[in-house]
């Protein structure tokens, strides 16, 4: 799999940055659509090159990786007038050419390979460390997120220098690439300047919930996002914090991230799942969703030692998984799909891989051997391995990132090894969040920065080699931390320290030690599974249910507030709790149910924020229910000869014609070109398109016309390309096909829509192969890569899926747009979708000081599924900032000032939901 990739990316796309692996070409910024922030990780500087050099290494790709090397040296420039994001390039770029002087160093050593080598890719590491220098110039010390690799910041041509905002993983994941820079070149700087980044967002934490924001002013030091997570923008911060302690054994970083992790299990620890808070409110949650990056986070608990809820949370992620086969980029807490992308993101793979290291268990075996399995079946394609555009269709995405190769086949691969397998031992090095190589004896180079430990003794030397490790204190005895082979490989494999030197270490020592496996798995091999059993129906319609916080921590006392998603207009409980909330319901005529709320009439303060919450949660669902009246987007599937099934594009659906979401099997045929391209008159070519799928150019007449002038012609479907060049669905909404607004019921064939970029894919392929076979469907299928049973595999395994998997609501905005007629131009045209299931309309929501009001539909008066996970997710008890078990009864707290914090989680919530990962 990973020569695939890699020769891939050699053959058809190097000296770019990364590979196109649907259009076989190399991404060079400037010359494809922009992707917005994604593309900021591209400075023409071969990123994926860099970013896999070891991997090659630990591969065993040896010969490989010399000749990379060698490359690199020769034709990487890092000296271009590009803007680029300081994050990215630290991780990939400056961490990459650090991993590769690491290998390169320890094979030169070993005498076989790379004697020639004398620290080049270690001073391009140096070149490239002061270009990201200027970055810095900050009177906090926080980095400008984006930095021009030639002129800096600031400077005239620079085009940067003017931001005022970067996230916290931004800012906060530096320390352990520059700490590695100055260590191994003696230039303290860069070190400097990380660790002073690390200590303005440790003072800018949240001191009462010790929790930090996704984003944080860089000039100000003020949280611009006060939500707080373990996901996107904040993840590696935290991933940082540990890791530092381990590398350069400074025991700031280790209470530092001691205190954030206390934090995180008090407050965003909902087992099994880690729900975004407002910091300032950490028992309100601030999300009904989670993303994918925070599948990294089970990975740091197994470093941390804390076992038990990173399995639990690894297991729900796996679920997730096997119901949609990657996990999404971001998914709800009923685990419906949020959005859909999934770009090949390893941090899963990285989870498991520590998991099985932890705990030996075969389980993770399993679930590495699914990933395998689904990359081959799903994303890979003849130039490479595709992102997955939309989990729901199996669509594909034009892109193949450089962290696909350096992070997702490096933890597949040490997942399966065994150690003969390795031509070195891993356990001398750490991974960063890039999973690149940095040994670990740098923990004792050049450190007149970093603190010396007083805790306890954090290194021991054996021989040449030089081991960090941490122990436990037990009954005045000192265990040794990895006795056996299930330790985690990030803090080494032995330590021989003198027990009777350390016999009064008291408990509070069990705070700063990692974790040792003879006290986690105490001869109990079924530890791991014991903990994933209760979960292994989580995701599907059984619903486990723990305690939640309100019952935790008010015992046996009132239930919990009244949730939103749990609210029956004909229940007379609840209309009672509403009505001492101060929220009154009024049945309109068409049907509705409007609910308005006058704080003033609530029975007590506290009941009035109850109401106040009631209220958001209902515009919130409201508003999710509302996306989920779209229809999902379908799936145009290449079949033929070299295809296979292994390249399927993202489609709209129409209102008129074959529903496929109804038919299992879906329309296969070759495709034929229509004359006239625009199919608006006669088809004066039916010889060529009977029996087969019409494609034809968007534009001069209604969609409904070209589908009933094809399907005169005999074609058993239609697939229409936008004409509007460099369109593609990456960078524009998708929509839904409408009407003439006449009756449509005698088009009976499927039609699909697809953008300029995706539809000169199918017409590349006629020219180069001339037969090409499609099938439309709602839905990828399972590729058949031998053809010979293709049909009867299509019919079978989607039935298979179709009794497996609940159906899954569209998060992707769909909308509607019909062709205008000749002579006038085209017009999309976004409105509701009358197709959709049986939800009532909502109208628009306000909610003020006074009054707030919301429509409520039929629909939600029917208890949801999945309801008690939802509960549990996000029931929570009020609390104040300075008290979190402030007592309402004798502490009233003034109208105006609930309403005023109310307000801002108000805006809070509706920034959030513009936000993007």
């Amino acid at each position: 799999m990973f020569d695939h990739a890699y020769t891939n990316y050699m053959e058809h796309a190097y000296p770019a940055d990364e590979l196109m692996p649907l259009t076989c070409r190399g991404r060079v910024r400037g010359q494809e659509p922009s992707r917005g922030d994604v593309d900021d990780a591209l400075g023409k500087f071969s990123l994926t090159l860099i970013d896999t050099l070891d991997t090659l290494v630990v591969l065993n790709k040896t010969k490989e990786f010399e000749e990379a090397v060698k490359k690199v040296i020769k034709d990487v420039n890092l000296d271009n007038d590009i803007v680029v994001s300081v994050f990215e390039t630290n991780i990939r770029v400056l961490g990459g050419l650090l991993g590769g002087h690491s290998v390169a160093i320890m094979l030169k050593e070993k005498g076989e390979y790379m004697q020639w080598y004398s620290g080049e890719l270690l001073h391009m590491a140096k070149e490239l460390g002061y270009k990201l220098l200027p970055a810095f110039n900050t009177t906090s010390g926080l980095p400008y997120p984006r930095v021009n690799l030639k002129f800096g910041v600031r400077h005239p041509e620079a085009r940067t220098g003017t931001e005022t905002d970067t996230c916290t993983a931004c800012a906060g994941t530096l320390i352990l690439e520059f700490a590695a820079l100055s260590r191994f070149t003696g230039t303290s700087i860069f070190e400097e300047y990380a660790r002073k980044a690390l200590d303005f967002i440790w003072e800018k934490r949240q001191r009462s919930s010790n929790l930090v924001g996704v984003t944080i002013n860089i000039h100000t030091g003020d949280w611009v996002r006060k939500d707080s997570g373990v996901g996107a923008g904040i993840d590696s911060y935290y991933e940082y914090l540990l890791k530092a302690y381990v590398l350069l054994g400074d025991d700031s970083f280790l209470e530092r991230f001691n205190t954030h992790y206390d934090a995180i299990m008090r407050y965003i620890s909902q087992p099994p799942l880690l729900l975004d808070v407002h910091i300032h409110k950490p028992m309100l949650n601030a999300r009904t969703w989670m993303d994918s990056l925070l599948a990294f986070f089970p990975g740091l608990q197994v470093l941390k030692g804390d076992i038990r809820p990173a399995i639990e949370t690894h297991e729900m992620l796996y679920q997730v998984i096997k119901k949609h086969n990657f996990l999404p980029e971001a998914f709800t807490t009923d685990f419906r799909v949020h959005w859909a992308q999934h770009p090949l993101r390893p941090e899963f793979a990285e989870s498991t891989y520590f998991l099985y290291k932890a705990t030996g268990d075969p389980y993770y075996l399993e679930v590495g051997k699914t990933l395998i399995e689904n990359l081959n079946k799903y994303a890979r394609v003849p130039c490479g391995f595709a992102a997955m555009k939309d989990v729901r269709t199996g669509s594909h995405e034009d892109r193949m990132d450089s962290f696909f190769l350096a992070e997702m086949f490096k933890y597949l691969y040490l997942l399966f090894a065994d150690k003969e397998d390795m031509i070195f031992d891993i356990e001398d090095y750490i991974f960063t969040t890039e999973a690149h190589l940095l040994p670990l004896w740098l923990s004792t180079t050049n450190q007149t920065i970093s603190k010396k430990n007083t805790h306890f003794p954090g290194s021991y030397l054996k021989g040449q080699k030089e081991r960090l490790c941490n122990f436990y204190s037990q009954h005045e005895n000192v265990i040794p931390v990895a006795e056996t082979d299930r330790i985690p490989s990030v803090v080494g494999t032995k330590c021989w320290p003198n027990t009777t030197e350390y016999t009064e270490l008291d408990d509070s020592n069990f705070d700063w030690t990692c974790p040792n496996t003879q006290i986690l798995f105490p001869n109990d091999p079924m530890f791991a599974q014991s903990i994933r059993e209760p979960l292994k129906n989580v995701v599907d319609k059984s619903c486990p249910r723990g305690i939640s916080r309100a019952e935790e921590s008010l015992g046996s006392g009132p239930k919990p507030p009244l949730r939103a998603r749990d609210f029956m207009a004909s229940n007379p409980e609840h209309l009672e709790i509403l009505k001492k909330m101060g929220v009154s319901l009024i049945h309109l005529k068409d049907g509705r149910v409007q609910l308005v709320q006058h704080a003033v009439q609530a029975a007590s303060s506290l009941d009035a924020e109850d109401g106040l919450r009631f209220m958001q949660e209902m515009i919130e669902l409201s508003s999710q229910q509302q996306k989920e009246q779209q229809l999902p987007p379908r799936a145009v599937q290449i079949v033929s000869h070299p295809f296979f099934g292994r390249v399927v594009l993202t489609a709209g659906p129409a209102q008129f014609g074959m529903d496929l979401s109804k038919h299992k099997a879906g329309t296969r045929g070759f495709v034929a070109t229509i004359k006239p391209y625009n199919g608006c008159s006669e088809i004066t070519n039916p010889e060529a398109v009977k029996e087969k799928i019409a494609l034809m150019q968007r534009g001069q007449c209604m969609f409904a016309e070209k589908a009933r002038n094809i399907q005169k012609a005999g074609a058993i479907g239609g697939i229409v390309i936008d004409d509007n060049e460099g369109s593609s669905s990456d960078t524009a909404p998708l929509f839904q096909m409408a009407g003439d607004g006449k009756n449509t019921d005698d088009i009976t064939i499927p039609m699909l829509f697809l953008f300029n970029k995706e539809g000169n894919i199918i017409l590349d392929a006629i020219r180069e192969y001339e037969a090409v076979e499609v099938l439309l469907s709602d839905k990828a299928k399972d590729r058949d890569l031998e053809m010979d049973s293709m049909d009867q595999n299509l019919s079978e395994n989607d039935s298979h899926k179709q009794s497996s998997e609940e159906t899954t609501s569209a998060s992707q905005d769909v909308g509607l747009a019909s062709e205008e007629p000749e002579g006038e131009e085209n017009s999309d045209v976004t409105q509701p979708d009358p197709l959709s299931p049986a939800h009532a309309d909502s109208d628009s929501v306000s909610i003020s000081n006074q009054d707030s009001y919301i429509p409520e539909n039929e629909a939600s008066t029917q208890e949801p599924e999945c309801a008690q996970v939802d509960n549990q997710a996000q029931e929570q008890k009020t609390e104040t900032e300075s008290d979190s078990k402030a007592n309402w009864d004798n502490k009233v707290q003034p109208m105006e000032s609930i309403l005023a914090d109310w307000n801002e989680d108000i805006e809070a919530f509706e920034m959030m939901e513009k936000d993007e990962l």
